[in-house]
């Protein structure tokens, strides 16, 4: 082959990667602002029928992962709790313990694995059935405008992965600070002034701030991103099955992002 011609051909190949990505990025913006417009606005919450999805779908992401992810969660953060204490204690740091298991398990652990957790288990398993479903509706000419996908379909599957990310987060910081507690002082009281001191050295009012954010843009991302995607057309304007690695792979790339802003706003 011509060597020109194959510089060119690559070249436009590349081009159209780009071009395509733009695209998807762009949609999943646009979605994602439109459901941010619509979740504040009151007249999208009017109507028992609304209410009833949203609260149903609450429960759906919520209510059959919060057994098993406390447990996991608990486990995980019993084996990091046990490591840093150990290692402190044996090098004789035994004061810069605690502030390193908040710094590490409650800041910056607990959150990242709880959006991963929702993601795996309830956003991206959702994202495929809701494409199927837009597929079929497609072929048939019954798929709805976008704006009554948005506020009947996206709006409340979204609301409730922002909901369980957050709940997730915050029962799991319950749990790892109780865990901690006890793996340190045991089930003696008289630690209780200590550590407190110690956990509200390290939530000052900008780590809190940085935390809170963090935590919102995580479940925001966990929400958006594969369920904007779900909506979008394809080449020839269907829905087309997507792969489930590069779909993960994009939120995955979200979540990290957010992660290291957060971790330059920590201790930069």
């Amino acid at each position: 082959m011509n060597p020109v011609t194959s510089t060119h051909s690559l070249l436009g190949r590349w081009g159209r990667e780009a071009r395509a990505s733009w695209r998807r990025w762009w949609h999943v913006v646009h979605i994602g602002a439109q459901i941010v417009v619509l979740a504040l606005s009151p007249s999208s919450h009017a109507g028992a029928a609304r209410r009833r999805a949203v609260f149903t779908h609450l429960h759906a992401a919520s209510a059959p992962l919060l057994t098993g992810f406390l447990v996991l969660s608990a486990l995980v953060s019993l084996v990091l709790i046990r490591i840093v204490v150990a290692t402190a204690y044996s090098y004789g740091l035994s004061q810069y313990a605690l502030e390193v298991l908040v710094r590490t398990l409650v800041l910056e652990l607990i959150p990242l694995y709880a959006a991963m957790f929702v993601a795996a288990r309830y956003t991206m398993p959702e994202a495929q059935v809701l494409r199927q479903r837009f597929a079929v509706q497609h072929g048939q000419g019954v798929l709805p405008p976008q704006g009554a996908l948005l506020a009947s379909v996206l709006l409340p599957r979204a609301l409730a992965a922002m909901f369980s990310v957050a709940l997730l987060a915050a029962l799991s910081c319950v749990v790892a600070l109780v865990l901690t507690y006890l793996t340190v002082y045991g089930f003696s009281p008289w630690g209780l002034v200590p550590y407190t001191r110690s956990v509200g050295q390290v939530f000052s009012p900008t780590v809190t701030l940085i935390f809170s954010l963090k935590t919102l843009f995580f479940s925001l991302a966990v929400a958006v991103v594969p369920l904007a995607a779900s909506a979008q057309h394809d080449e020839r304007g269907g829905f087309s099955p997507r792969s489930d690695m590069s779909e993960f792979a994009r939120l995955f790339s979200v979540v990290l992002l957010i992660e290291i802003t957060s971790l330059v706003g920590n201790y930069y």
